[in-house]
């Protein structure tokens, strides 16, 4: 398994040599410093702990500055542990880049999706309005709740709510191409969240 944190910074084109248009993400991949190394014998499962993006000293509590001073790095302010991978290959201060992927790879991109405010059930969940003539005086509403038992609504019952900013995986996308010198991958395809948010790219689950 392998993994890097990263930034999205926007989305573009790309023209394969037979002249199609791929749309593609641009991902400010790296550079990822390994911070820690968690083993069977300490932790309970193995796993390396990566940081991307510096934070200011005065901005990190003592703890995260003392967690980042033994990899000989600064506090970092996106943090994230990768699993199913061989620990012996990475060492605590060793750093990641953009270039440990390869085009024609698929890869895993997760990352927090925008958020929408307060939505109603029609923009939430994409149920349909009421009768919108005849004075029915009833358009955008949930409608009815149905026989609700001991006044109870039911877990996962589609109401009004908080939309967005979850956290989203979107699977198996193709590396279009690794700029090694600029840490940029080119993600065919959209991934979540608004422009300049942190994401984590993942070698891909489905194979």
């Amino acid at each position: 398994m392998k993994a890097i944190l990263g930034k999205k910074l926007g989305m573009t084109q790309v023209f394969t040599p037979e002249g199609n248009v791929v749309p593609v993400t641009v991902i400010e991949a790296g550079p990822c410093v390994v911070l820690q190394k968690k083993d069977i014998e300490n932790d309970g499962y193995e796993a390396i702990q990566i940081g991307y993006s510096d934070k200011k000293e005065k901005n990190a509590n003592k703890p995260e500055a003392g967690h980042a001073k033994k990899a000989n790095t600064a506090p970092k302010r996106y943090v994230r542990e990768v699993r199913g991978i061989n620990i012996a290959e990475y060492e605590v201060g060793q750093e990641l880049k953009a270039d440990i992927f390869a085009e024609g790879e698929f890869v895993d991109v997760t990352g927090v999706s925008k958020g929408k405010g307060f939505a109603g059930v029609i923009k939430r969940w994409g149920q349909s309005t009421g009768p919108m003539s005849h004075g029915s005086r009833y358009h955008r509403g949930p409608g009815s709740m149905g026989s609700i038992q001991a006044n109870r609504v039911p877990k996962g019952k589609r109401l009004p709510g908080h939309m967005g900013h979850d956290t989203v995986t979107i699977q198996r996308l193709e590396v279009v191409k690794v700029d090694a010198e600029r840490n940029v991958l080119l993600v065919k395809g959209s991934i979540p969240g608004p422009k300049n948010s942190l994401i984590k790219v993942k070698e891909t689950v489905k194979k």
